[in-house]
């Protein structure tokens, strides 16, 4: 496994591979099995995989948790290794973001609304630095966990207006045992939180699958359900409830195959979000 710390390393070494297929997992570390599951899909997909860790200061609003996100390289570049990753991109934040650096990359419609409305400014960081990275990288995969689902949308976009030759995969949620989705914020999480009270949000969810399931079309009751069962436990906060279309990311009154509900929650100082569908894609 390769470390490469400099934009010009890397660029080189993709360019060597051009014969050579590139799956890339854009990460800000702190790796934990869902971000492993992506790996081993890389390797899977393509002949050579590579992986970044760059914990992007642009998505960050002042005051959130860019000085205390958890990081752990050593930890990091033994599960990379592990999976068979071939290259690892750690770069520096001079190179990325140098001295009078002026280029930003928004897509307009789908990063309204949403994490969107809770954190402004915070998917213009994130189109930003993946386009950069993928100027960098080169590859011809990219994958991403669906938990961050917004995300994903907007980097499909974002890849579609741009005319980028990079297939976009979109890979589920990785959970524990208890349904939480995997999150490197969940090292943020007490035990009793993380284990007793924090798997009630994928729960409800469910629950909430169910009674579509059984013809409950109509969003309003389906997100009085959700606030009903997420109510039950004092410790959440709810940021937003959404219930609308996958693909446009607008919401929507009547539930239909192309519904997603998407959830962010305050639990303690810790923000959760994640999502159920009703179709996978």
């Amino acid at each position: 496994m390769e470390l490469i710390n400099t934009i010009y390393e890397m660029k080189q070494w993709s360019k060597e591979r051009q014969n050579n297929s590139i799956a890339f997992v854009p990460t800000m570390g702190f790796l934990h099995i869902g971000h492993v599951t992506l790996l081993e899909h890389a390797k899977k997909i393509a002949d050579k995989s590579v992986l970044s860790i760059y914990v992007n200061p642009s998505q960050f609003r002042p005051g959130e948790d860019l000085d205390k996100y958890p990081r752990d390289m050593e930890g990091d570049l033994k599960k990379a290794k592990n999976a068979g990753t071939d290259c690892v991109f750690i770069p520096d934040s001079n190179e990325i973001y140098p001295e009078n650096y002026q280029t930003w990359i928004e897509v307009m419609e789908l990063q309204k609304g949403l994490c969107g409305d809770s954190r402004p400014g915070h998917f213009k960081g994130v189109a930003t630095i993946v386009c950069k990275l993928f100027n960098i990288v080169r590859p011809d995969f990219a994958i991403f966990g669906e938990k961050d689902f917004q995300q994903l949308a907007i980097i499909r976009q974002m890849v579609a207006d741009l005319n980028m030759d990079i297939k976009i995969i979109g890979h589920p949620t990785i959970r524990e045992e208890n349904g939480l989705a995997f999150s490197s914020r969940n090292a943020y999480l007490t035990e009793k939180q993380r284990f007793d009270i924090a798997p009630n949000i994928y729960k409800t969810l469910l629950q909430a699958l169910n009674i579509i399931k059984n013809g409950e079309k109509q969003a309003v009751n389906v997100e009085n359900f959700i606030i009903k069962g997420l109510s039950v436990f004092k410790e959440f906060k709810i940021d937003y409830i959404f219930i609308g279309n996958k693909f446009t990311l607008k919401k929507t009154d009547i539930i239909d195959n192309n519904t997603i509900i998407a959830i962010a929650v305050w639990l303690g100082n810790t923000r959760l979000i994640d999502n159920a569908q009703l179709c996978s894609e």
